[in-house]
């Protein structure tokens, strides 16, 4: 299972045939293994990575940073579970250190997205502070480089 897991995670296009080839299992054997998976949630489903700067969509990210108070008996789970709500927040976690949920949002502008943390996150009883930082470039995610380094191919002389 694994084995299935780590594959799918680096190319979510491989196929059943590919993976029981890859694996030495047999075709059935992966695919009732990625359905028990799925059965119990281990995984939830494939997502292509798309540079969408290389688009004409139009929107900012932003990563904000939450001090909050934990609900009584309850913890950060149900403060959390109102901020994932929102279609905009694109994830959301709990985190060690300096504050306690880092929210992924995304929006048109960033009038909406400080218009979003100032109406909708700010005010919840639970937020003591906020901190909105806006993601400018992507270099990396998911493990893969958006822009690769070009290469210099000027030859080199020497006198």
């Amino acid at each position: 299972m694994k084995e299935i897991l780590e594959l799918l995670s680096k190319n979510a296009d491989l196929t059943v045939q590919q993976l029981a080839v890859m694996l030495d299992m047999t075709e059935d054997e992966v695919n009732a293994c990625i359905e028990k998976m799925k059965k119990d949630k281990v995984l939830l489903g494939y997502k292509p990575l798309i540079n969408w700067d290389k688009t004409d969509r139009e929107f900012v990210t932003a990563m904000i940073e939450l001090r909050i108070t934990p609900q009584r008996g309850e913890g950060f789970d149900k403060v959390a579970e109102r901020i994932y709500k929102y279609p905009q927040v694109k994830a959301l976690y709990l985190m060690s250190g300096s504050y306690d949920l880092s929210v992924t949002i995304e929006g048109h502008t960033m009038k909406e997205v400080a218009l979003f943390v100032a109406e909708k996150l700010a005010p919840m009883e639970s937020v003591i502070s906020t901190a909105t930082h806006f993601v400018l470039k992507k270099y990396k995610q998911e493990g893969v480089v958006f822009e690769e380094d070009e290469v210099d191919t000027r030859q080199v002389i020497t006198l």
